[in-house]
């Protein structure tokens, strides 16, 4: 047995008076987005096995931009050549746009903030994100120092910070970190923060940036938010702080830790695209902003193509988006199971023919044309777990094919008997291929060559005058019937001696021009009680019926 004898909880709630009710869990969703920054280029990067080069670099950069990040980290630039390179590029050729904001990351250290300065000198705005450990477990194993010189160590980063603001050429905006918040006490933390902020001095038409992370992920997520709202009411200056928030996701709670923060009262999240970062990553950008988008809120994030996006993501980070992972990953609208594509394709239906604007698909949290997605290839996959309905909607989606209810039940019967037989899923035109060799206007081992009809005077009743190809001989026939079909299946039965039921015609037009085949479906039932069935198509919609019902005959 696992001795969990060895842990405790190590997190620590704010200090409030029992019964205290925080105003975040009155509220039941978010209402507008927060501030993004991605932090892909600097803490997304530096958790890679083979760092991104950089070149690799500016590619993501841009596709960032293209996103539609206002705020990107792009990197600690005292911590390698690369680092300091990429910035120094971005701002010597004058690729940061005009309402975009650098940041850059620098630890409370006096030789490190001033490379830092250094490095982003000429910025036309950049963020210094400077930073100190202030967790109980830092503070006793690593710097073995007390809460008061801890303390200390932010107050002369933040003085140095201000000071060299002022001496390098640029437009500097500052955040603060409390490095480790969630293994650090609340108040504690507080604390720190107000200091830094007296230093600072901010003002409402120049916030600073106060961001409490989730270095570690040490609660469930209700806990971190009640330790934002706890802060968000304690700290100075609070109508000149922006309150931020830098989920990781050890607990895989990052998505919920960022989501009740905001409800808490975090105005701004640092995040990567899908997650990626240190250990079990960072807060996952494209689920955050996805999961506001499926609720009616304007992410101001652009995700419509998303493929695009994961084919740069994974080319140039070496990473893989998992094939489940919400939104992005190649599975996660594929409904393979037969009762969910019946009511997704039933659900598609009823939008169109409701004209419904408002997404209520069953099973499907967003249309996935709004990412760049599409039906046939995301949605409806067709394996042996398939049914009727989800094949169904293919044909009719993709081909116009659109078969009677038991005449896709027998269709389903035999895609899934391919799929299983040869243990794969089936693509939409081999789901064609299985219809078209099953029914489609099969003309042996009996066709119909020619057939004349004439009404008979004062009856009701057609008269058909059919020619007959069976197994190589062609014969003459003639019978009457309630029409013409009624007339030409009578024919085949008296000169065949076979006995069938026409228990099922319909007919539409498949394509949508002037020239527009008819498609006929036939369905007979024998005196066995067995059915068959069969499709026809044809210009003309008399000739399309017969073939569908010499197709249904073949089957037999």
């Amino acid at each position: 047995m696992m001795d969990a004898t060895k842990y405790a909880v190590g997190y620590y709630p704010p200090p409030v008076e029992p019964g205290h009710v925080f105003a975040w869990t009155q509220k039941d969703h978010i209402e507008q987005a927060p501030a993004w920054c991605s932090v892909d280029l600097r803490d997304g990067n530096q958790s890679l096995i083979v760092p991104m080069s950089l070149e690799e670099k500016l590619e993501f950069y841009d596709m960032l931009l293209k996103i539609g990040f206002k705020e990107i980290e792009v990197g600690f630039p005292a911590a390698s050549e690369t680092e300091y390179e990429f910035l120094r590029k971005l701002i010597d050729e004058k690729r940061i746009p005009d309402d975009v904001t650098v940041q850059v990351l620098t630890q409370c250290r006096d030789h490190i903030i001033r490379k830092t300065f250094e490095a982003v000198r000429g910025a036309p705005r950049a963020i210094i994100h400077f930073y100190n450990s202030t967790s109980v477990a830092q503070r006793e194993q690593v710097f073995k120092k007390s809460k008061e010189e801890i303390k200390q160590i932010a107050v002369d980063g933040a003085r140095l910070v201000k000071q060299l603001s002022e001496e390098y050429e640029g437009n500097f905006l500052f955040e603060y970190s409390p490095e480790s918040f969630t293994g650090t006490e609340p108040e504690y933390a507080v604390e720190v923060c107000n200091a830094v902020l007296d230093v600072m001095q901010p003002t409402p038409d120049r916030p600073m940036i106060i961001n409490l992370p989730v270095t570690v992920e040490m609660s469930m997520p209700h806990v971190y938010a009640n330790q934002i709202e706890w802060c968000s009411n304690h700290l100075k200056y609070r109508d000149s702080v922006i309150l931020s928030t830098h989920p990781h996701n050890d607990r895989d709670c990052g998505v919920a830790d960022a989501e009740l923060a905001v409800l808490a009262g975090a105005q701004r999240v640092e995040c990567c695209l899908f997650g990626n970062g240190e250990r079990t990553g960072n807060v996952d950008a494209v689920t955050l902003a996805m999961n506001m988008y499926s609720h009616g809120v304007d992410p101001h994030l652009d995700f419509s193509d998303m493929p695009a996006i994961c084919e740069v993501y994974e080319r140039v980070t070496r990473m893989h988006v998992y094939e489940r992972t919400p939104y992005a990953g190649s599975l996660v609208f594929a409904a393979f199971s037969g009762s969910h594509q019946d009511a997704i394709a039933k659900g598609m239906t009823w939008r169109k023919e409701h004209g419904e604007h408002r997404w209520t698909c069953p099973y499907i949290p967003i249309d996935p044309h709004d990412i760049g997605r599409t039906y046939d290839a995301d949605v409806i996959r067709i394996n042996s777990q398939s049914g009727k309905g989800g094949i169904g909607f293919l044909l009719q989606q993709n081909y116009g094919y659109n078969p009677p209810p038991r005449m896709r039940e027998d269709l389903g019967y035999r895609v899934k008997d391919v799929s299983d037989h040869e243990h794969r899923e089936l693509s939409v035109k081999e789901v064609l291929y299985v219809f078209e060799k099953s029914y489609l206007n099969h003309t042996t081992p009996l066709n119909v060559t020619e057939a004349h009809f004439i009404q008979q005077g004062g009856s009701e009743k057609i008269a058909a005058d059919v020619t007959l190809w069976i197994e190589g001989k062609t014969v003459q026939c003639r019978a009457t019937g309630n029409g013409r079909l009624d007339a030409v299946a009578t024919a085949i039965e008296q000169q065949t001696g076979m006995h069938f039921t026409l228990v099922h015609y319909s007919e539409h037009a498949l394509d949508s021009d002037t020239d527009s085949r008819a498609c006929s479906y036939v369905g007979l039932q024998w005196a066995s009680g067995a059915e068959t069935w069969g499709c026809g198509t044809d210009t003309d919609i008399i000739v399309a019926g017969i073939k569908a019902l010499v197709s249904a005959i073949n089957n037999k």
